[in-house]
């Protein structure tokens, strides 16, 4: 939470809602890097996120999350960074689960489902060896944006550069394979090729976000700010635009709910995305009301 990082911002005293002291709160680093890391995670969820819920992968990112469990407690009994065992078991986990449904005839629901839970078994049976302090453990868990540092701002403004890159120089491809694979492989388009690649740019994007937002939230990044952009309009180009630009904003104003009501800091980011949601529901629905 923001104000037990800084013991001259009294609750009691609501200082930090103070103009001033939330102007004097952005001139720390952590906050600067904080401030950062959720408009670049927000803009990545965003961009993301439009081809996760047209795809209908939001129970695969759900599971990657999820399973990221096993990495960070690898991470922790090795005595290494979390972060830096998130990122390969991630990938590897997403490409094995995508596989998996490619040579199964299961639904793609069920091998979700199974990989999930067993994941979840062996991570739990993996923490049970941690001995002494978990600090790191329950971080990672839960999320701390306050905690990222100038390494994590540089590998999610790549990521967000590669997949930026990849989706927009191949949108018609991309838009075509989500409307109907079947159509865009007989155009010659490489289906299997841009689905592991699409993958990929998923897997590495939530681990990337696991320290900032947590396991339990991180899925949230992906999917709800581009079910409201979905809700405000049915072009594509539109509806793309809309989900960068209310997972930047929702990362901004949570922040500052963050810091205004000492709320932490990725919970209140998914709750201003969650209230946005259920404005724009509401407001479309009012507006579909006869008159």
């Amino acid at each position: 939470m923001l104000l037990d990082c800084l013991p001259w911002l009294q609750v009691d005293q609501f200082a930090v809602t103070q103009p001033q002291q939330l102007l004097d709160l952005l001139q720390f680093p952590f906050m600067q890097r904080a401030i950062a890391g959720g408009i670049l995670m927000g803009v990545l969820g965003g961009l993301l996120g439009c081809f996760v819920t047209l795809r209908q992968l939001s129970f695969f990112s759900h599971a990657v999350g999820h399973a990221a469990l096993v990495g960070v407690a690898l991470g922790v009994l090795l005595q290494l960074n979390p972060t830096w065992m998130l990122l390969p078991f991630t990938l590897l986990f997403g490409l094995a689960v995508l596989y998996l449904i490619d040579q199964t005839d299961l639904w793609s629901d069920n091998i979700l489902s199974i990989v999930l839970s067993g994941a979840l078994a062996i991570g739990v049976i993996l923490t049970s060896f941690i001995q002494g302090y978990r600090g790191n453990l329950m971080g990672v868990l839960f999320g701390d944006i306050l905690a990222i540092n100038r390494t994590d701002l540089l590998l999610t403004l790549l990521l967000l550069i590669v997949s930026a890159v990849f989706l927009l120089s191949t949108l018609r491809q991309q838009i075509l394979l989500t409307l109907n694979q079947a159509v865009a492989q007989v155009q010659g388009i490489p289906v299997q090729l841009h689905r592991y690649l699409f993958v990929v740019l998923l897997s590495l994007a939530v681990a990337v976000s696991i320290k900032a937002i947590g396991i339990l939230l991180v899925n949230a990044f992906l999917v709800i700010p581009a079910s409201t952009a979905k809700l405000l309009s049915q072009r594509f180009t539109r509806f793309l635009l809309l989900s960068v630009a209310i997972g930047a904003l929702s990362s901004i104003l949570g922040m500052l709910v963050s810091g205004a009501l000492n709320f932490a800091s990725g919970p209140s980011i998914v709750l201003v995305q969650f209230v946005l949601f259920l404005l724009v529901l509401s407001l479309t629905k009012l507006k579909a009301l006869p008159t």
